[in-house]
């Protein structure tokens, strides 16, 4: 890797901000790309990467300003309800998943679709989460999200910006590029206005083309889009819920967490395996745990019980816990085991806030091979 001087990099503009310093770089004409590091390095290719350098590349298309409010009862529509506490956060999947690797000690970066002088760019690097930022023409959604104090939450979300050809194909060679310095590429979440539905299906393939790994995190029609490009578009993990499985697989997703609630997981199993070429399929299943599905294995995992707080992120900490003991070689029944103490660890904490490593090694997890 090689470090340079701010002033040795191509056209650029310089902020201060917090007490640390950011900047733009033209470095794929005529859209910018946004860098905040501790340490300022130009963008490098493949041969300019250090060997032996892992790295957890997550890619968020639909970013969001994520403002959580808790309520001090139920949601009463139609009515006033008062708020208690209220949070901000710069979120979307793909950013949460690069806060949590990052608090654990992981190298991670965050792609994300941005100005630099958006809020969302602020808050990362007021958070110090390392991310690279496109920048686009309009800025990043809010989302709102109402936790009660049972631990239910209801999300209000905005559509997000609209990409247009030119910004896209900046994102995508952004993403590219990085993943030659990468284990894996995650992708998560909805896409925005103005990105085909077979986006993730299409970027699978061509970052195959590099030989990274890569996961995706997605429903509704993208995730319907995967399944028709299997086994060609096929990811190394995927990470849905039973709906989502039910999508992917033809079969009805309510079917199988009612199986599963009864302790049936045969045939969440069976649901799974029809997806050919995925190596590692995630189902997350609630309150029933969750199970890993590989070509010949398969284990359920399920943990103590916790109070549930908020749900917020709690998918996103799975999945990354899943990567993280991946990325320290752990074997699959363990990435499965990690994967559910951080969700879990997660859902336990109020509002958007994600887990450390030592509140997701309290949880207890249990796990049988199937």
């Amino acid at each position: 890797m090689t470090w340079v001087p701010l002033t040795s990099c191509c056209p650029m503009r310089t902020h201060q901000m917090s007490g640390k310093v950011f900047f733009c770089c033209f470095i794929w004409l005529p859209l910018l790309i946004c860098h905040s590091f501790q340490h300022i390095r130009c963008v490098g290719t493949a041969s300019g990467i250090d060997e032996g350098v892992t790295v957890i590349v997550t890619v968020t298309l639909n970013p969001s300003i994520d403002r959580t409010a808790g309520l001090s009862g139920p949601l009463n529509r139609g009515r006033v309800n008062r708020l208690g506490s209220c949070d901000e956060v710069a979120a979307g999947k793909g950013v949460n998943i690069s806060r949590v690797l990052h608090g654990a000690g992981v190298d991670t970066c965050a792609i994300v679709p941005a100005h630099c002088e958006d809020p969302l760019v602020i808050g990362l690097q007021n958070d110090d989460i390392p991310h690279l930022a496109v920048p686009i023409r309009a800025a990043t959604r809010t989302n709102l999200t109402l936790t009660e104090p049972d631990g239910t939450t209801t999300k209000i979300n905005e559509p997000g910006a609209h990409l247009s050809p030119d910004e896209l194909a900046a994102i995508e060679q952004a993403v590219v590029t990085k993943a030659h310095e990468a284990t894996w590429v995650v992708m998560s979440g909805s896409l925005p206005p103005g990105v085909p539905a077979a986006w993730y299906a299409a970027m699978t393939e061509r970052l195959h083309e590099v030989g990274v790994k890569v996961a995706v995190d997605t429903s509704d029609e993208p995730l319907h889009e995967l399944a028709t490009r299997l086994p060609e578009a096929a990811p190394d993990l995927i990470k849905p819920n039973s709906v989502e499985l039910g999508q992917l697989c033809g079969a009805d997703g309510k079917a199988l967490e009612t199986a599963a609630d009864h302790g049936d997981f045969n045939t969440v199993v069976s649901a799974a395996r029809r997806l050919h070429g995925i190596e590692n399929v995630l189902v997350t299943l609630g309150g029933a745990g969750a199970l890993l599905v590989t070509e010949h294995d398969a284990w359920h995992a399920r943990f103590e019980p916790v109070e549930v707080r908020s749900t917020v992120g709690a998918g996103d900490s799975s999945l990354a816990g899943f990567l993280l003991a991946h990325a320290r070689g752990d074997q699959p029944e363990t990435c499965l085991r990690t994967a559910v103490a951080w969700g879990t660890a997660a859902a336990a904490l109020p509002g958007s806030t994600m887990p450390t490593p030592a509140q997701a090694d309290a949880i207890g997890v249990s796990l049988v091979h199937l």
